[in-house]
């Protein structure tokens, strides 16, 4: 309240003095000028008060396999923690993580956070790049911990020791308790050759690229030299991948046409612009509810945004995409396009870092996609679980309830008999749920399909109706998607459960993942799905400004919520930057 009425002060001082001679809008723009000049001065004031964080120095004359290894300041009492990678479950982690509980240490080799979602917008200059962007040192700063620009080249699991490299120079070893690898993923090929000629968008440097791409190929279409053929093959743009990414990226170039293009380009041009998806699933968005994807199908319809599916691309050269179809009787059938411009968002695979990781565990990591935790998120293979994995670099182990099908059934029955009845199995699915998260859900359905089970009839369900029981509800378990949200969550937990790990204040829980929804923005149209049948869809601007107001309460800072309504507001205003730069 105190700076409440200092602000207030301060504005009024400033007003008076014009307010007899300038209008309203003058007087409402120098309040805020002077506002907004108090609380930069105000945050200077609080920056310079925050103790620095500790510089990593070499230990003198050690070297180990080769490289110099850092000295990690070490207070007494607290562990050495070391968070690998700046995506949303390190992020998540560092927020998460009290300030008193560890020395921390981050490693990145991109110096900021990235709001991945709003990533699509940022290629057609709705948002400007800093909007979606914070910077890692700002996070970390909370924790008076360290940062390095660095990537993870190798980690020493014996000595605890994880090698670190900044851009192709130095290498030294960072020492750790505690690590936690949250590196991400990188695109995977799927077998189609030429990926060189196609853009990715994964970070701010992929989305300026594209951005400079999609201004180029119009101004080279604008001339009068360039032929009508090659004109429509510099406005043919390519997605390769019906995902959320693909879907909104097309959504938003569509809308960047629809709605600024269209007055600075000649109809002529304009009308030989071309936006294909290639999809090769039977649906686009095809991890939503399938009212969903036939809704984004038929928006993308009516907005003449061209979708195939069922297609594989095979190869990709400067000017062409080549794929095949498959029709519903088995038979394929080879297609070929122009293209002045391809995006690939189809499927993720294992960095090198993480490929390393997991073999130096052969015995236990043996899945081609991810590094298998368990279920608190302890990297599988680890003696001391000392090392947690968590995001698209990782996938929790699920259990196999069958293995367990005697233990279980002896568990869930009363003493003395050997069949269950429906109030045994609602009790045994009650405790089981919390012993195995990932299988809650279906765990859960079991009651309700109680009788389909029971397949005498009886009312109660014997040894080998419980067992077909259990092997449903293992046949239903699925890895966690590759979203923000799972990685979200996971970084939440495991900073909550090393947060509980310091304080020594008895085990964490197991981590369970509770779906909020995947949203998709469809061009002056969103739709959401938040499982079990419940949709949303709306095709108006309440559902695209209800699209973005959920992303807008996700950010981590006060900044880059700011920065967002600033650029929405020009958007709106002004309509969108088309320059090149």
């Amino acid at each position: 309240m105190t700076a409440i009425r200092h602000v207030s002060r301060v504005v009024r001082a400033v007003v008076r003095p014009i307010q007899a001679s300038v209008g309203a809008q003058a007087t409402s723009t120098t309040a805020a000028v002077a506002t907004a000049y108090y609380m930069a001065c105000s945050g200077k004031r609080a920056f310079a008060s925050v103790e620095s964080p500790p510089e990593l120095r070499l230990v003198a004359g050690t070297q180990y396999r080769g490289h110099p290894v850092a000295e990690v300041q070490q207070t007494a009492g607290r562990e050495r923690l070391v968070v690998l990678g700046s995506g949303w479950g390190a992020v998540a982690v560092l927020k998460t993580l009290k300030a008193d509980a560890y020395d921390v240490v981050a490693v990145s080799p991109t110096n900021y956070f990235l709001f991945t979602p709003l990533l699509p917008s940022t290629t057609v200059g709705t948002i400007e790049f800093r909007s979606v962007m914070e910077s890692m040192r700002r996070i970390v700063s909370r924790l008076r911990g360290s940062y390095l620009e660095a990537a993870a080249e190798d980690v020493d699991l014996d000595a605890k020791r994880v090698l670190v490299e900044h851009a192709g120079a130095s290498r030294v070893w960072v020492p750790y308790d505690r690590l936690v690898v949250g590196v991400g993923a990188q695109s995977t090929t799927h077998g189609a050759e030429g990926l060189e000629h196609c853009h990715r968008l994964k970070t701010v440097q992929d989305a300026r690229a594209i951005r400079q791409h999609i201004m180029a190929n119009f101004e080279r279409a604008m001339l009068p030299t360039t032929a009508i053929d090659e004109k429509r093959r510099l406005l043919t743009f390519v997605v390769c991948g019906g995902g959320p990414t693909g879907c909104e990226f097309a959504a938003e170039l569509h809308d960047l046409l629809a709605e600024d293009l269209r007055r600075f380009y000649p109809q002529s041009v304009r009308d030989l612009v071309k936006i294909v998806i290639i999809q090769s699933c039977d649906h686009i968005l095809n991890m939503m509810d399938s009212v969903i994807s036939e809704f984004a199908e038929r928006q993308f319809g009516r907005r003449g945004i061209t979708v195939v599916t069922n297609s594989l691309v095979q190869s990709i050269s400067e000017t062409a995409v080549r794929y095949t179809t498959r029709a519903p009787d088995g038979t394929a059938s080879e297609h070929e396009i122009p293209q002045g411009f391809v995006l690939w968002s189809a499927g993720v695979s294992l960095t090198p870092f993480t490929r390393l990781l997991c073999d130096k565990l052969p015995a236990v990591q043996q899945n081609c996609h991810a590094i298998t935790v368990d279920d608190c998120l302890r990297v599988k293979g680890v003696p001391d679980g000392s090392v947690y994995a968590l995001g698209d670099c990782a996938t929790i182990e699920n259990p196999q309830l069958i293995a367990r099908v005697s233990e279980l059934f002896d568990a869930a029955h009363a003493e003395g008999a050997r069949i269950i009845t429906r109030d045994e199995l609602t009790a045994f699915v009650r405790t089981a749920t919390a012993e195995y998260p990932p299988a809650a859900r279906h765990l859960q359905s079991l009651v309700h399909d109680f009788d389909k089970f029971d397949v005498d009839g009886s009312g109660t369900v014997n040894r080998s109706e419980f067992g077909a029981m259990l092997r449903h509800a293992d046949s239903q378990l699925t890895a966690l998607p590759a979203l923000a949200q799972v990685a979200n969550q996971e970084g939440i937990y495991l900073g909550r459960a090393l947060n509980t790990l310091a304080a020594s204040t008895g085990p964490a829980l197991p981590f369970s993942y509770h779906h909020r929804g995947t949203l998709a923005y469809l061009g002056r149209a969103a739709a959401a799905d938040f499982g079990r049948g419940r949709v949303f869809k709306g095709s108006n601007l309440a559902a695209k400004y209800l699209w973005r107001s959920v992303y807008w309460s996700q950010q981590v800072s006060l900044r880059t919520r700011f920065l967002l309504m600033v650029d929405w507001v020009k958007e709106l205003l002004f309509g969108r930057d088309i320059s090149r730069f």
